[in-house]
């Protein structure tokens, strides 16, 4: 055995450690499938809106359908998974998205969409939160920020994957080759989950309380309960303002050009957070978190701009298999990709200071249930808002208000750090 080893280039030692780091893959290849069937969803909410046509309240609907879910599960799923088995949790999380995917092919309705919505949110929500405080639990300490990171990252990869290919799938095969494609992801998802991932019988019992009350996790509340707002409208609002007819306020273009236009801000985002999360290690996770969301309220506000800068650049260009577009096209993918980089500084360093808290008061899975809790207000009611802002404000009003409280967010956050310690608050965690 040794001398195929040697013969094929390959020493023990790396084949353990490749065996080692299995749990690590399975982890990520499954956050890699929800994230690819979540974007897949986001690409082709365009596409409903026309043809099912509904009302503005509806439309957030469209968006809430799934948060609502998840704001459902969150408690059951992080007492659960801190008592319980982690992977049978995931396995049954990873089949309800599957028979989600199945019931979008057979949708005709508003109700219906948001009924399977509904769905596919219970599926999602176990998924991402488990597999998140799986692998955050796995990773040592001094690496978890860089760990989360690449764990972002195949998330992020598999959310590119389902923003470019969804348009692309669904304009030459329709909706039931685009959610064949994601069942059989969700199968292989829950195979190597099954086969790779070890059994968790640890129970130490319900902690949300507990955690709710700790000093760090309230502060990172006061920035997260807002900054939930400004990203649940804007990364879900970018692509409607790409794909909605003008009519509607919006640019009006094709579900693959929407599908590039959604990628920009995941190809940044999954370059860039292993690095920061690394950063972020290194340097101090608050000033990641407070930069990052100043960044994307920043960015978020010239969004609906979009129009005039491209009139500015002058640029049209023919494109293979989109045909010819103009400069607004560039200038978009341009904001959401720097919609992406910005919010690279956060997440890695956000998500590692909840794990931090987790693994120190020996609830991981509360501390993730909570952060998920928190972002579900803005998850729930901005899309209500940002629909009936969309109908009888206007659409640049969405980004503006998520700008604003993007900004707003990291402001308190920051006070807070400075009013508990001192002119050097930021540098403290």
């Amino acid at each position: 055995m040794s001398r195929f080893f040697k013969v094929s280039g390959i020493s023990l030692p790396e084949l353990r450690g490749f065996r080692s780091r299995l749990p690590f893959y399975s982890v990520y290849f499954l956050a890699f499938a929800n994230a690819m069937g979540l974007l897949t969803l986001m690409t082709l909410l365009p596409t409903y809106i026309d043809l099912l046509e509904p009302s503005g309240i509806v439309i957030g609907l469209f968006v809430t359908g799934v948060t609502l879910a998840q704001g459902v599960a969150i408690v059951p799923y992080g007492w659960a998974g801190d008592r319980y088995n982690k992977q049978r949790l995931l396995l049954v999380g990873i089949a309800i998205c599957g028979i989600a995917y199945v019931l979008f092919a057979f949708v005709t309705t508003s109700a219906g969409f948001v009924g399977v919505r509904f769905i596919q949110g219970l599926g999602v929500v176990g998924v991402g939160l488990l597999s998140l405080a799986f692998v955050s639990e796995i990773a040592p300490e001094e690496d978890r920020a860089v760990t989360i990171g690449k764990y972002n990252a195949w998330r992020l990869f598999g959310g590119l994957l389902g923003a470019v290919g969804a348009g692309v799938v669904f304009e030459r095969y329709g909706f039931e080759t685009v959610f064949g494609i994601l069942v059989v992801l969700f199968v292989v998802a829950i195979l190597s989950t099954w086969r790779y991932t070890t059994p968790d019988s640890s129970s130490i019992g319900f902690s949300f309380g507990k955690l709710a009350l700790n000093r760090r996790i309230m502060t990172l509340i006061s920035f997260r309960s807002q900054y939930a707002f400004a990203v649940t409208m804007a990364r879900n609002w970018v692509p409607i303002f790409a794909g909605v007819s003008a009519v509607q306020g919006g640019l009006g273009f094709t579900a693959a050009v929407v599908g590039l236009v959604i990628a920009a801000e995941q190809f940044a985002n999954m370059v860039c957070q292993p690095f920061t999360g690394k950063l972020s290690d290194r340097f101090g996770r608050a000033r990641f978190v407070f930069f990052g969301g100043v960044t994307y309220g920043l960015v978020a506000v010239v969004v609906p701009l979009t129009p005039r800068i491209g009139e500015l650049i002058g640029l049209t260009y023919t494109y293979p298999y989109l045909g010819e577009l103009p400069g607004m096209f560039l200038v978009l993918i341009g904001l959401n990709a720097l919609l992406g980089v910005a919010d690279s500084f956060r997440e890695p360093a956000s998500m590692a200071l909840f794990a931090d808290v987790g693994n120190a008061e020996g609830g991981i899975t509360s501390s993730f249930g909570i952060r998920n809790l928190v972002w579900q207000p803005g998850s729930i009611v901005g899309p209500l808002i940002a629909g009936w802002i969309m109908v009888e404000v206007g659409m640049e009003w969405v980004f503006y208000l998520a700008g604003g409280l993007a900004i707003s967010g990291a402001i308190t956050f920051l006070g807070i750090l400075v009013y508990t310690h001192g002119r050097g608050g930021l540098s403290q965690w």
